[in-house]
């Protein structure tokens, strides 16, 4: 998705190990489909949509990297069916895209959010 200059992208994964995260977030680089080819644009921000809750070896790769998280936002999307559904957050990145997303969520499926770092600061 562009908004103003910058390309945000969102992947909806089951589980994702902190290699792939990394790796990905450094080359920068995502393919798009314009009309009837793909082209290799810059990615500013990546948000993972995590099916299942993320791994203690995945949130430790961000607590390592801070540069990471300015970069990368993870959302925990496993309970947002439950009866009182909540989204774990990890994301301090200044992506207005990001900041509207947890708002729809909010608004429109009346989704909480508790936010990651928190939780990692807590444990050490």
């Amino acid at each position: 998705m562009k908004a103003g200059d910058k390309y945000h992208n969102f992947l909806w994964i089951r589980t994702v190990r902190p290699a792939a995260v990394k790796e990905i977030a450094l080359k920068h680089k995502c393919a798009i489909k314009k009309r009837t080819c793909y082209e290799i644009v810059d990615v500013a921000y990546i948000a993972w949509l995590l099916h299942e809750t993320p791994s203690e070896e995945l949130l430790q790769a961000f607590a390592d990297d801070p540069e990471l998280s300015k970069r990368v936002a993870l959302y925990d999307l496993s309970t947002v069916y439950s009866d009182e559904p909540t989204c774990l957050r990890l994301n301090q990145t200044d992506s207005k895209v990001f900041m509207e997303f947890e708002k729809f969520l909010e608004r429109n499926w009346k989704i909480k959010f508790k936010q990651i770092q928190r939780l990692l600061t807590a444990k050490a």
